[in-house]
């Protein structure tokens, strides 16, 4: 796939609406999203990676907002269990279609299915891994929960369920800090102040963080078991829990 820089939010702009994952973003957003979030290059692979610990024979692999199928393709190189699918969820049309055209262009062992769906609407069945790589950051707050148990009720036990996100801190100096140093990382992938205050403003009521405590609460209530972090870069996380 052809990567293009991201300058969607280069040009100034009156006002700033609601930010889309549409076409604009879709022909970026390999760019996009490796200069806007520290250490996931590095997220990616490593989810392959706890996927082949975890992952059980017979089951399905689900990929929740998997956007273009990073997270699946990752997963699908490095499996080594029989009799197992790949599903990859996403609501929106642009991202799904892109994504559905990767899996078809990409050789790959093990079967991946990529399904226009909003995760409201989303049936878990037959889990042993379940990934959601900064996707519930997008989902409203009032649904939160009720997909984290869905998710958990889907889970076979001894199943995985990956989860990373953009988080917040109670401390105000903290939040502070880690806002201030993960501008300082977007102005050294090349983003200028401009962009990153259009961005944010964009972003602002469409991207929601909760903090650490309330993913692990969040996770405990729906009776998944040990939530851990197992990586951050600044306000950038990654958690996993067991069922």
């Amino acid at each position: 796939m052809t990567e293009n820089h991201d300058k969607l939010f280069a040009t100034r702009r009156a006002t700033t609406t609601g930010f889309r994952f549409d076409e604009n973003v879709v022909r970026v957003f390999p760019d996009m999203i490796s200069r806007s979030v520290p250490g996931y290059e590095l997220v990616v692979p490593m989810i392959g990676m706890l996927a082949r610990r975890y992952v059980q024979a017979g089951s399905n692999i689900y990929d929740l907002g998997c956007s273009l199928g990073a997270a699946s393709l990752a997963i699908a190189m490095s499996v080594k269990e029989k009799n197992i699918k790949i599903i990859g969820l996403d609501n929106s049309a642009a991202m799904v279609e892109r994504c559905q055209q990767v899996v078809a262009e990409t050789h790959l062992p093990v079967p991946v299915e990529v399904r226009l769906q909003d995760l409201q609407d989303a049936e878990i069945e037959n889990a042993s891994v379940v990934v959601l790589n900064f996707t519930l950051q997008f989902v409203d707050r009032g649904y939160r929960k009720d997909l984290i148990e869905r998710i958990a009720s889907g889970m076979r036990p001894g199943g995985a369920l990956i989860i990373s996100e953009k988080i917040c801190f109670e401390d105000a100096q903290v939040q502070s800090d880690q806002t201030d140093w993960y501008y300082d990382f977007k102005r050294t992938q090349g983003y200028s102040d401009m962009e990153i205050a259009q961005k944010r403003d964009a972003l602002e009521d469409v991207l929601q963080p909760d903090t650490e405590h309330r993913h692990m609460e969040r996770l405990e209530q729906a009776g998944l078991r040990n939530p851990r972090r197992w990586f951050q870069c600044f306000s950038f996380a990654s958690y996993i829990a067991f069922r």
